[in-house]
């Protein structure tokens, strides 16, 4: 039986542990990719779900992380799911991407909004393992507002319905869904309601069930998971110690039945 690795990291715009976007030099910005990288191989996922990495970002260096990595780590496969665009003199270009040892056959960018400072989405893909067509949505939520992240989540329970209904025949099983929540899982938040939601199509487990995510003193918690369908045995799950980012990796690893 198949074992499958999954990375769920923000990256933080390659900041490392720098509050402040802009304020770091790229050779910097380089030195801590390069960090990121190496730990990506040392935990040897088979994909990697990045969120707040830059493609071509003034304030990170205007150059492509997601390619800088690729190049790091090897990986044979890569998109990108730009959620912020902004031209110009301040340009901004960021988002999510996927790093992935399986050939990515499908992909689409969601975007929640139009901001062009902080917007938030989603990427869907779909991966080939082995000749089984697996989904995963890598998604980020807004970061200080329920409202606006419960209308995330309406967003994505939306897209993920239509998929259901035009993809099910093709799927091996429901998606891999992963990515920087912003709200724990206890309490009633957005959260919380996507497990509500993705248990309607069979007995889904969330992870990590402890430990702290975003290990900030103001207060700790944990913002970022990992939503696993039934078809995921012999789960396996770890939030890694790391100082590269302000939140702390996360990764499952598990039986594809």
């Amino acid at each position: 039986m198949q074992r499958l690795r999954i990375l769920t990291f923000n990256i933080a715009h390659g900041r490392g542990l720098t509050p402040i976007s802009g304020f770091t030099l790229g050779r910097k910005l380089r030195a801590n990719l390069r960090k990121i990288g190496r730990l990506i191989n040392e935990l040897e996922p088979d994909v990697v779900a990045l969120q707040e990495i830059d493609q071509n970002s003034r304030w990170a260096g205007n150059f492509d992380h997601l390619e800088y990595l690729k190049l790091h780590t090897g990986f044979q496969h890569a998109i990108f799911g730009i959620n912020n665009r902004r031209g110009g003199l301040l340009n901004l270009n960021y988002g999510n991407a996927i790093l992935s040892r399986h050939p990515i056959i499908e992909s689409e960018s969601i975007v929640f909004g139009a901001r062009t400072v902080g917007e938030k989405g989603f990427l869907y893909v779909e991966l080939d393992v082995g000749g089984k067509r697996v989904p995963i949505v890598n998604l980020h939520l807004h970061y200080r507002s329920r409202v606006h992240r419960f209308r995330q989540v309406e967003q994505v329970m939306d897209y993920v319905t239509h998929k259901h209904h035009h993809r099910r025949d093709h799927w091996h099983m429901p998606p891999i869904v992963c990515g920087d929540l912003n709200n724990p899982s206890h309490l009633p938040d957005a959260t919380a309601e996507l497990l509500r939601y993705f248990s309607l199509h069979g007995d889904y487990s969330l992870h990590p069930k402890a430990g702290r995510t975003f290990p900030s003193p103001m207060p700790s918690r944990a913002l970022d998971f990992i939503f696993l369908p039934p078809a995921c045995g012999e789960v396996k799950c770890e939030v890694v110690r790391s100082f590269l980012s302000d939140h702390r990796p996360v990764w499952v690893d598990f039986t594809l039945a």
